[in-house]
């Protein structure tokens, strides 16, 4: 084991000894005494420094005036580190995840901080993972919300763990920080293939008694990929500007199409570029106002139209194997 490996186990079983403040069944932690963590930061270890100096030189010289006020400025610092601790303790704290996002993107969390005594709190910075928030102040009987993020690498269930909240509040010579444990997730829908195979347009009715598309012939019932001979002008110049090549528009009378998306039917790469693909075909056909089904192994989804439709069929792509 190299040493950045042993640096990983030790700071693994260290994070385990931490005391987090869990989280109750509606989600809301509270962070009691056992649960605060404090030490002096760099102004202050320069402090104490200064400090134990100003007492050497005063006990030296026999200068009672230095004497007091090295004396001063200590219990200043011990005053300030009490106040560093209880600016924490009894602060309650909920984290609720936000709307689904696409593999790739940023997840969104929303952390609710809850003071529920007279006195304000200062300096709260909120952090997940390694990136924190700016600081907030909570007044008397406050609530403060705070966005953080996450990046996301794979589809699934995003859970955040745990919420860090620090705070050097007043003087800057302390941080004391706690960890509360929340419930919060956020889904995150399969990174959509940049080129997918064409929708699987069906006619979902009968055409016309002579085989024509009737009344009608010029509505919109679907696009799918050009070939030679097409007529230029039912090109979509759109789809084109996207770069999703050559789409030619389909129009048909009162003709109307239906798409079963169906997982079985994309070949080639692994498990998740095929899911890429069935991801792309759903929003193809959501942007084209189709009706649309999607079958993966095990489940099956009936036709149906609309954003709700939609996001169903991309939390199934999301949760598939996951369950």
């Amino acid at each position: 084991m190299g040493h950045a490996g042993a640096q990983s186990v030790a700071r693994r079983r260290f994070d385990a000894l931490l005391r987090r403040a869990p989280c109750d069944a509606q989600g809301m932690a509270q962070i009691t005494a056992r649960q605060i963590y404090i030490l002096p930061t760099g102004m202050g270890v320069a402090q104490g420094l200064v400090l134990a100096l100003m007492l050497l030189g005063s006990l030296n010289y026999q200068n009672n005036l230095g004497l007091m006020f090295t004396f001063l400025l200590a219990a200043v610092a011990l005053v300030a580190m009490h106040h560093t601790w209880f600016t924490l303790l009894g602060l309650r704290a909920r984290a609720r995840g936000g709307p689904p996002v696409f593999a790739g993107q940023r997840a969104s969390f929303a952390v609710d901080l809850h003071n529920d005594r007279r006195g304000p709190r200062g300096d709260l910075v909120v952090r997940a993972g390694d990136e924190g928030h700016p600081p907030v102040i909570l007044t008397g009987h406050d609530l403060a919300r705070v966005q953080v993020g996450l990046p996301t690498g794979r589809r699934g269930w995003l859970r955040l763990p745990e919420v860090r909240i620090d705070t050097r509040y007043p003087l800057g010579l302390f941080r004391a920080w706690c960890y509360a444990r929340t419930d919060a997730r956020v889904l995150v829908y399969p990174s959509p293939a940049a080129r997918a195979p064409d929708l699987p347009l069906a006619p979902a009715r009968r055409l016309g008694p002579e085989g024509g598309l009737g009344e009608g012939a010029g509505d919109y019932v679907g696009s799918r990929g050009y070939r030679p001979g097409d007529p230029p002008r039912h090109l979509d110049w759109k789809a084109l500007a996207r770069g999703r090549g050559l789409v030619l528009k389909q129009f048909g009378g009162e003709q109307a199409v239906e798409v079963w998306l169906d997982l079985r039917q994309i070949e080639g790469g692994d498990l998740e570029a095929r899911l890429g693909q069935l991801c792309r075909q759903v929003l193809d056909a959501a942007s084209q106002g189709l009706a649309f089904g999607l079958r993966l192994p095990g489940r099956e989804i009936p036709l149906g139209e609309g954003e709700d439709h939609k996001h169903r069929c991309l939390a199934a792509l999301a949760t598939y194997g996951h369950e």
